[in-house]
């Protein structure tokens, strides 16, 4: 682990395993809740030296980490497609994506400004943004390196210092990059601590000393953050769970929206908090689209990740098999139709992984269980409607409200895009991250933003002041 600009070694340590085969293929240090207070203390200690470094020498130090990871990017790939499961191609745009954040945020250092606000002519009054301080940073396994270093990429280049918490499924590229910060800034400024969320990221929720929290996860662990952090009001922003509709209208062009579809839902196994797993297709084009989206999906090709040849890779675990397959089980008891996939792949090359078949159900409602939660897996929910305002409403019936794909050849496209509420709709293409666009979700789906300048802005906070020019009156008489 990385505190204070040095490494930790424990006596225990987390085997990380390669999803596809069973096979360990690393070992991380075992941090604790000491070793988060000690990396804490860290960061609190170099706040201050950080928060006055100049902007220029803010943004030299994200464009080395930025330099050091495309030159090591096919390294880091194979590795991220080992420890996660993910095929190559996602992997690879992963690392892509995760160097061009920092090349993003080197460049905002020096644009966080503050206002001036309009009052009387012997006052002035204006307005500055000042980072939080300690930011804490719980990282998700199902994209590690782009929604870990989106927010720490964004609070270093404002000023903040950093503790972050790997994932203990995939902490393995997390603490390669961890050693680029390292190099890259003064001791204590960038601190990497893995280990287990009860004690790790207990510590980083509940500790005084952290200023600001970012968390990535599901919506149940996100409560269980929010009530640690409002002990000390603490500010936090949270990415949560999603059910992310594709609505297709009968003048949309099927070929495309299937393309969209498949890619959205199947991506990376489905374990994607934006992933397309609810079709809502317009009755009159759902026998064309439905044979589409069965042909694509039948198409794909199961394998470990690193295999070039790979179009989907396994679930996380045996645990994440288990749960996927209970919901398809369940939409079947339920009255939902099997098109394809639905179970365990029968590739004797593939026992070993905890792989699931691409899955696509028919006839589902809402009611179902399948049809309303998140399932993080390859199973895509056909759910037939009769009318756009049903797509619509169906759409917004969830708690969930993080991103919505609609698909429509239509020019009142951007008309029916107000009418979802949801923090990212995608037309015609199904939901992506870009590092200047700010991502994040309403309802139970998430607070506050990541992503562009929106993503600066929220690790820094407005201060107020105000310059009287004129001698003050005599306040009694």
């Amino acid at each position: 682990m990385f505190i204070d600009g040095g490494t930790r070694s424990t006596a225990d340590g987390i085997d990380v395993t390669n999803p596809a085969t069973g096979g360990r293929i690393g070992r991380v240090a075992r941090g604790d809740a000491s070793d988060a207070e000690d990396a804490i203390a860290a960061a609190s200690r170099a706040a201050d030296g950080w928060e006055r470094t100049a902007p220029a020498d803010r943004e030299r130090a994200l464009r080395t980490v930025a330099d050091r990871i495309e030159a090591d990017a096919d390294a880091i790939a194979t590795l991220l497609a080992e420890e996660t499961g993910k095929c190559l191609a996602t992997a690879e745009g992963e690392v892509a994506e995760t160097a061009a954040q920092f090349r993003f945020y080197a460049g905002v250092a020096d644009k966080v400004r503050g206002d001036t606000v309009p009052t009387a002519e012997h006052r002035l009054n204006y307005t500055r943004r000042v980072p939080y301080g300690v930011t804490a940073h719980i990282i998700p396994w199902n994209y590690p390196l782009l929604l870990g270093t989106r927010g720490i990429a964004a609070a270093l280049a404002t000023g903040n210092t950093a503790v972050a918490k790997p994932p203990t499924h995939a902490p393995l590229t997390t603490m390669w990059i961890g050693e680029y910060l390292l190099e890259a800034l003064p001791a204590g400024v960038a601190n990497v601590v893995p280990g287990p969320g009860s004690e790790v990221g207990a510590a980083l929720t509940t500790d005084a000393a952290v200023d600001a929290i970012t968390f990535t996860g599901s919506t149940d662990v996100g409560r269980g953050v929010l009530e640690d952090a409002a002990e000390h009001i603490t500010h936090v922003d949270v990415e949560l769970g999603g059910k992310s509709p594709a609505i297709v209208l009968p003048d949309a062009d099927l070929e495309n929206a299937a393309r969209g579809i498949v890619a959205g839902i199947f991506s990376n196994a489905g374990q994607n908090c934006v992933a397309t797993s609810r079709c809502l297709v317009h009755e009159s084009v759902h026998d064309d689209l439905v044979a589409k989206l069965v042909s694509k999906t039948e198409r794909i090709t199961l394998g470990p990740g690193a295999d070039p040849g790979t179009d989907m890779g396994p679930v996380i675990s045996e645990s994440a098999r288990e749960e996927v397959l209970g919901y398809v089980d369940g939409a079947l008891e339920d009255g939902a139709t099997l098109l394809t996939g639905g179970g365990v792949p029968d590739d004797p090359a593939l026992a070993d992984g905890t792989f699931v078949e691409p899955t696509i159900l028919d006839g589902v409602d809402t009611e179902m269980a399948v049809g309303r939660e998140e399932i993080f897996g390859p199973v895509l929910s056909v759910i037939p409607v009769g009318s756009t305002d049903e797509a619509i409403t169906v759409a917004n019936d969830s708690p969930y409200a993080l991103a919505a794909a609609l698909w429509t050849e239509g020019l009142d496209a951007t008309r029916l895009a107000r009418r979802l509420d949801h923090g990212l709709v995608a037309i015609n293409t199904y939901p992506v991250s870009m590092p200047q666009s700010p991502w994040g979700g309403n309802k139970e789906s998430g607070l506050g933003r990541e992503g562009g300048l929106e993503g600066a802005e929220a690790f820094t906070t407005v201060d107020s002041v105000v310059v009287e020019f004129d001698e003050l009156a005599e306040p009694y008489r």
